[in-house]
């Protein structure tokens, strides 16, 4: 690893070699087997992966740790398990456990291997299991969360709601065009 760390892309490459490397397969159409950078954003959205160690400007870097959740994450995705089963078996995990999921060999030895999760954010385990997240996307750019999943019904009603917020975001510049006139 870099001294700073990894960006992003550098990321999404090292764990496409760890994945190929076990050969790890999806199990269905549904899930990629390599993860590219929009996955990797939302594994961090979601919880499944901490906060970059550091940013410089607006380039995050990522570290080792990183690597074994984005593998770890694939290789359980691969056997079949749901997003809501991962966060709930790798919410506080240590380095040992992440790397034993991931299938990963050992730090190098010139440095001793992490017990306890860097980032204070999944420092521990839930009492209960954390409920499943629901994305909803709104347009390519914008993703609601929600802890329910919406009926059918509400998926429309959501959508005219969101039109305001969108348009406001859009302005805003916080997407990446604007959202009048389309569909969200």
């Amino acid at each position: 690893m870099h001294g700073d760390g990894w960006t992003i892309d550098e990321l999404v490459q090292r764990a496409a070699e760890a994945l190929a490397a076990g050969e790890v397969r999806a199990p269905n159409g549904r899930v990629t087997v390599v993860p590219d950078r929009r996955v990797i954003r939302w594994y961090g959205t979601i919880g499944l992966l901490d906060r970059p160690v550091r940013t410089r400007g607006r380039v995050a870097r990522y570290g080792e740790r990183h690597l074994l959740q984005v593998v770890a994450v694939k290789r359980r995705q691969a056997q079949g398990r749901s997003l809501a089963e991962i966060q709930a078996e790798l919410a506080g995990a240590t380095d040992a456990t992440l790397r034993e999921v991931a299938g990963l060999p050992g730090p190098p030895a010139s440095r001793p291997a992490e017990d306890h999760p860097r980032d204070g954010f999944w420092r521990s385990v839930p009492e209960s299991s954390p409920a499943p997240l629901y994305p909803v996307a709104l347009r390519p750019d914008a993703t609601l969360l929600l802890r329910a999943a919406p009926a059918p019904a509400d998926l429309a009603a959501i959508h005219a709601a969101a039109r305001p917020l969108l348009d406001l975001l859009a302005d805003r510049g916080l997407l990446a065009g604007p959202s009048r006139g389309g569909s969200p």
